[in-house]
């Protein structure tokens, strides 16, 4: 994605990621909300085409619908601290990927690479921890069709810890990044 639409939007689809843009002063706080808006129709646009795809099983039944979650909705069973220490934190070493890979002395064209890759890691990471969010859009929009409401019950931490982790980020890359003079 990143490839193909970058040159039009920086490839925005995470509400963590533009919030820590922002902190870097790397993107307008103006255009946040509007971004985070769209975010969250394209997340909710792509649940529904989901949807509709798995939903034309003869056997289907929406159960957890790959929505994040801690404690009995974690895979692994996984607590909310545990949950919310690994979101933050691999959402943090997304965004300092993102800020290395698109810093202007890293070698162009290579940032959808090394970003694509992480976020490969990450899931492999998290998928039995909390099923992966790192995206409050993401984790929105499936929300949304699990059955029952423990799936939007524990949404707030899959906004809080991706941001959280996307703020001390670019803090920690402003620091180790900083050009000497």
């Amino acid at each position: 994605m990143a490839y193909a639409i970058g040159h039009i939007s920086g490839c925005h689809l995470n509400p963590a990621v533009s919030i820590g843009l922002w902190a870097g002063g790397r993107f307008p706080a103006k255009q946040l909300p509007g971004y985070i808006i769209a975010q969250v129709l394209g997340g909710l646009s792509a649940a529904c085409v989901l949807y509709l795809i798995a939903s034309g099983k003869a056997d289907f039944v929406a159960g957890g619908f790959a929505a994040n979650g801690f404690g009995e909705h974690s895979p692994g069973g996984y607590s909310m601290m545990s949950a919310l220490i690994c979101e933050a934190v691999l959402t943090a070493m997304f965004l300092i990927v993102i800020l290395g890979a698109t810093d202007k002395r890293a070698p162009a064209g290579f940032a959808p690479i090394a970003i694509g890759m992480c976020l490969t890691l990450i899931h492999l990471i998290s998928i039995p921890v909390t099923n992966t969010s790192v995206n409050p859009a993401r984790s929105t929009a499936v929300a949304l069709f699990a059955d029952g409401s423990w799936a939007t019950s524990q949404l707030w931490l899959f906004w809080l810890a991706p941001i959280v982790g996307a703020v001390i980020a670019t803090a920690l890359y402003r620091f180790i990044a900083e050009e000497k003079k």
